[in-house]
């Protein structure tokens, strides 16, 4: 779901062709399969499409490939905290999701709800939602007025926003 609702805000807010999103989870759980059931019902539900997600597996080539690095609870930060280990610079990379939504409690996590009913993939979106929201704002607020510009901070015009979920969210 987390891919989905950021490239929905960063198109809204006409970042898409700045800044790319790929998901992948930390654990080799369904590689290749789509998107849960239940997550793709709730997208759905609320007008997007998660049909083309298939699973995939983030490896440590990968970090040096992006700008930031979202791990959807602790369990997956301390997996990709331990990937970058011994690699300076990555750690200031990696966040947790709910870090980017200003009414979440500081350590705020995204539950998984694989295998959960209805009420919990609505839970679950509207807490990655807002996430998601406060996440754009942010690149918004980071990424210069025009690409032809030089970026400032560790956003660069071509930035890219890793999600981490086991089973490919």
């Amino acid at each position: 779901m987390a891919e989905t609702l950021i490239r929905a805000e960063l198109a809204a807010a006409d970042l898409s062709e700045r800044v790319s999103v790929e998901s992948a989870g930390t654990g080799d759980w369904h590689l290749g399969e789509p998107m849960d059931r239940g997550a793709r019902a709730e997208l759905a539900r609320r007008g997007y499409d998660g049909s083309a997600h298939r699973a995939r597996q983030i490896g440590p080539s990968w970090l040096d490939r992006f700008d930031l690095l979202i791990a959807m609870d602790s369990a997956n930060l301390r997996a990709l905290e331990r990937m970058s280990a011994g690699r300076p610079g990555l750690s200031g990379r990696i966040r947790l999701l709910r870090s980017f939504d200003p009414a979440a409690r500081p350590g705020a996590e995204v539950p998984d709800p694989y295998g959960a009913g209805p009420d919990e993939f609505t839970a679950v979106f509207d807490m990655i939602h807002a996430a998601a929201r406060g996440l754009v704002a942010g690149l918004a607020g980071m990424l210069p007025e025009s690409a032809a510009e030089p970026p400032s901070g560790m956003i660069d015009p071509h930035a890219r926003a890793g999600t981490e979920r086991p089973g490919g969210d």
